[in-house]
């Protein structure tokens, strides 16, 4: 795909906030369901109810550990 191609994608974003827990945020965090509940601990911090188990799979931990690590906080 050219830029030019590229330029001109138009995508729709209103679908992201099925799937994220902060759509339009910096987090890439699932939105918690009755299927993907956020009930697993965070693997670097050990806090409870920090990930849904798409989030643990994905291999990320919570927002927290992850602006810490990400940004130095």
């Amino acid at each position: 795909m050219s830029y030019d191609e590229f330029e001109g994608y138009q995508y729709d974003r209103s679908d992201l906030s099925e799937i994220y827990a902060d759509p339009y945020g910096v987090s890439a965090l699932r939105k918690p369901t009755k299927r993907n509940p956020r009930n697993l601990a965070c693997p670097t911090c050990q806090c409870p109810n920090k990930l849904t188990p798409a989030d643990f799979k994905l291999g990320y931990q919570c927002d927290s550990c992850a602006s810490r690590d990400e940004l130095g906080w």
